[in-house]
């Protein structure tokens, strides 16, 4: 199975050593960031610092200044990483190591955008503001998320990209000191709590004939008995959590949410891939982070299986876990796929954030079964000495069992 691995260019930049250690682990292709939300992270073996924070979503390359030129939303500038193109130096170092180069792009997730200009986040039922999730149905974040994708994806020798949280954000978020977890919300709770209210939403329901204000107050009402613990366990299931929030919000008015969010959501994808590969100049692979429920929200937003491959060149799916899990997300997608549809499994491999690198040929092999034909290596600058060399030797045993 081909393989590639997660990188962020602070991972390579200023490192000798790292881009010939990543291709060692027997990966063909690296996924690099080239447009990234906040974070802070771990760098393990980089000779001049063991930590690096990203204060803000930001570009890893320098914008084109005439695209963005007076425009109120626009990408912001890096400034962690030494250099004027962290990611340009990063994956010419990849390159030279014989590694094809894809991008990574993170789109309707980014906090600073959101704290500047607050009309443009999610608004809940309640008022409250996100501000890392832009509203995907507003028309000036759709046109900076379009022209952000056709940008960060189509760099200098990239051969392909790969879109996260290309769709609906919400309420699910790596915050610093998070205090949201008393309340046990379930896949249902954390549906409603990320329904939009915005101007343009609102007027979307209503263009659907329904009334805005009585849906919102649905949606609070709905939220009572999540409030007070009453609520059943969905236990994770995809379907059970949505039976579980039809049942709270009554089957017609899910309905009318599902209708405007799948539209809003497919059509941003249609619009987003169309743009990349407008600017690609060559054959240019275009996958997106994906999941198969489309009530779902965040990195790996919710997708219909069918839309989304006739839309792209397929979809990087979330892997890591029992057989369940791989059970639940890859089968979808298998009936829909064409000739040349990529179905990329996504194994975390790192075992402090809950991977499993001594699993991964066994893992891998069981999600070749489900359909996946790549894996997804999340990540190769987090993970330490010790999952590194796991996933070594899980590449070598793949490698080995694919020749026989």
């Amino acid at each position: 199975m081909r393989a590639s691995a997660f990188v962020y260019p602070w991972d390579v930049v200023g490192d000798p050593d790292a881009a010939r250690r990543i291709a060692d682990l027997g990966v063909q292709q690296v996924t690099l960031a080239s447009a990234y939300h906040s974070t802070r992270a771990l760098t393990p073996r980089h000779p001049g610092h063991r930590i690096v924070t990203a204060r803000h979503a930001a570009v890893l390359y320098p914008p084109d200044a005439g695209r963005w030129q007076g425009r109120e939303l626009r990408p912001y500038r890096q400034s962690w990483v030494p250099g004027d193109d962290p990611y340009g130096e990063a994956a010419a170092a990849l390159a030279d190591a014989g590694l094809e180069v894809h991008t990574w792009v993170v789109l309707a997730h980014n906090s600073r955008l959101g704290e500047e200009h607050p009309s443009i986040a999610v608004r809940n039922a309640y008022g409250d503001r996100y501000p890392w999730a832009p509203c995907v149905a507003r028309p000036e974040v759709r046109a900076y998320l379009v022209d952000l994708a056709a940008e960060a994806a189509v760099r200098p020798g990239a051969k392909g990209t790969e879109l996260e949280s290309c769709g609906w954000y919400g309420l699910a978020h790596l915050h610093a000191h998070d205090k949201i977890g008393g309340a046990p919300l379930g896949g249902a709770g954390q549906y409603l709590m990320s329904l939009c209210f915005c101007d343009s939403c609102g007027a979307g329901y209503e263009g659907l004939g329904a009334d805005a204000e009585e849906l919102r107050r649905a949606v609070v009402r709905a939220l009572r008995p999540v409030w007070a613990g009453e609520t059943a366990a969905d236990g994770g299931d995809r379907a059970g959590e949505w039976a579980e929030a039809e049942k709270l919000l009554g089957a017609d008015r899910a309905a009318v949410f599902a209708a405007w969010r799948d539209r809003v959501a497919s059509s941003l994808r249609a619009e987003v891939v169309a743009a990349v590969r407008a600017a690609a100049e060559t054959d240019f692979r275009v996958l997106l982070h994906a999941d198969p429920a489309p009530h779902r929200s965040g990195a790996n937003v919710g997708v219909d299986p069918a839309d989304v491959l006739a839309q792209a060149d397929g979809v990087v799916l979330p892997c890591t876990g029992g057989e369940a899990a791989r059970s639940a997300v890859l089968p979808p997608f298998v009936p829909h796929r064409g000739e040349r549809t990529v179905l990329a499994a996504n194994f975390t491999v790192v075992t402090g954030m809950g991977g499993s690198p001594a699993t991964l040929a066994r893992d891998a092999a069981h999600a070749a079964r489900l359909g996946a034909d790549e894996i997804r290596l999340y990540h190769a600058g987090l993970a330490s000495d010790q999952d590194l060399a796991a996933v070594r030797t899980a590449l070598t045993e793949l490698s080995r069992d694919r020749a026989s």
